[in-house]
C-alpha cells in the first residue's frame, strides 16, 4: 500500500500526537488540519451506558481534546454485559467516573470532565452551548426532547443513537443548517407517555457497540468536516438479520422547536 507523508503539522500537535494519529493523519480527508480540529474540538456526550461507553472509548483513541460525560447513575452488575467502559471492580461507582477512570488509561493526553448528574434545564443549555458535538445516549424520551431543544437553541450538532432488543438507530442533527430537522420533527413528545426505564428491556450487547462506533463516527466526521453526515437520514438496524436500511425524513414546518429557533430558549 503506497502512502504519502502527512503535511507539517502545527505546533499545536506534538511529535508524540503526530506518531498516535499516525493512521488518522495518513486518511488525505482527515490529514494534519482534521487531525488538529479533532484535538482542538470539547465533545458532550450524555449518557455512559451502552451507547455512551462505546462511543467514548473511540472519541478519547481518537484524540477528541475535551470530553465531558454526564450519568447521574452508578455501575451495576447487569451493565457488565454491554457497557464496555466499565469493569467489575467499578461496581457501585458513577458511570461518569468510572468511563473517565478507563478512558485516560487509554488517552492521558485529552481531558475528561465526568458529571455525576442527570443534565436538565440551564446546565444543560451551558454545557451544551460550550460543545462542538453533542451525543446522546441516554435511554429515556423526556432526556432526549431536552437534549434536542438545547442542541436547536445553541446550533450545535447533535448525533443521537438508539439502542433495544435487536433494533438500532442512528441519525445526526444539525441546527446550523435552517432546512435540517430536529429530534423533534422526527419524533414527537407524544413518546414520553409510553417511555419506560431500559431496565425493563433486553439488549443484544454488540448491538450497543455498532451503534456508539456509529455514533463516534458522526462525530468525527462533524468535528474534521469530512463526508457527510445523516442529517435528514435515520439508519435503522436490525441485528438479527444484520442488516441495515435507511429512511429519509424532513423538516416540519409546524414543529414547535426548530420552526421557532427564537422560542426555544423559554421552553427550557
Amino acid at each position: 500500500m503506497t502512502t504519502s507523508s502527512p503535511a507539517t503539522a502545527p505546533a499545536d500537535l506534538n511529535d508524540d500526537q503526530l506518531l498516535r494519529y499516525s493512521r488518522h493523519i495518513l486518511l488525505d480527508d482527515i490529514g494534519v488540519e482534521g487531525q488538529t480540529r479533532i484535538a482542538s474540538a470539547r465533545v458532550l456526550i450524555v449518557g455512559a451506558g451502552g451507547l455512551g461507553a462505546p462511543a467514548a472509548l473511540y472519541l478519547a483513541a481518537a484524540g477528541v481534546g475535551t470530553l465531558t460525560i454526564a450519568d447521574a447513575d452508578t455501575v451495576d452488575l447487569t451493565n457488565l454485559q454491554r457497557q464496555i467502559v466499565h469493569d467489575q471492580s467499578r461496581i457501585g461507582i458513577n458511570k461518569a467516573q468510572s468511563a473517565a477512570q478507563t478512558l485516560a488509561a487509554i488517552n492521558p493526553e485529552i481531558r475528561i470532565e465526568p458529571l455525576q448528574e442527570r443534565l436538565s434545564g440551564a446546565r444543560l443549555q451551558a454545557l451544551v452551548e460550550a460543545s462542538d458535538v453533542v451525543l446522546d445516549c441516554s435511554d429515556n424520551f423526556a432526556t432526549r426532547h431536552a437534549i434536542n431543544r438545547a442542541c436547536v437553541a445553541a446550533r450545535v450538532p447533535l448525533v443521537s443513537g438508539a439502542a433495544v432488543s435487536f433494533d438500532g438507530q442512528l441519525t445526526t442533527f444539525d441546527a446550523r443548517q435552517d432546512s435540517a430537522p430536529c429530534y423533534h420533527c422526527l419524533f414527537g413528545e407524544e413518546g414520553d407517555a409510553s417511555d419506560s426505564p431500559c431496565a425493563t428491556f433486553g439488549v443484544f450487547a454488540p448491538l450497543t457497540g455498532m451503534i456508539g462506533t456509529a455514533q463516534a463516527a458522526e462525530a468525527l466526521k462533524l468535528l474534521a468536516g469530512i463526508g457527510t453526515p445523516l442529517v435528514g437520514r435515520l439508519l435503522l438496524l436490525d441485528a438479527r438479520q444484520l442488516s441495515w436500511r435507511e429512511m429519509r425524513y424532513r423538516k416540519d414546518p409546524a414543529c414547535p422547536v426548530c420552526a421557532r429557533p427564537h422560542a426555544v430558549g423559554a421552553a427550557l
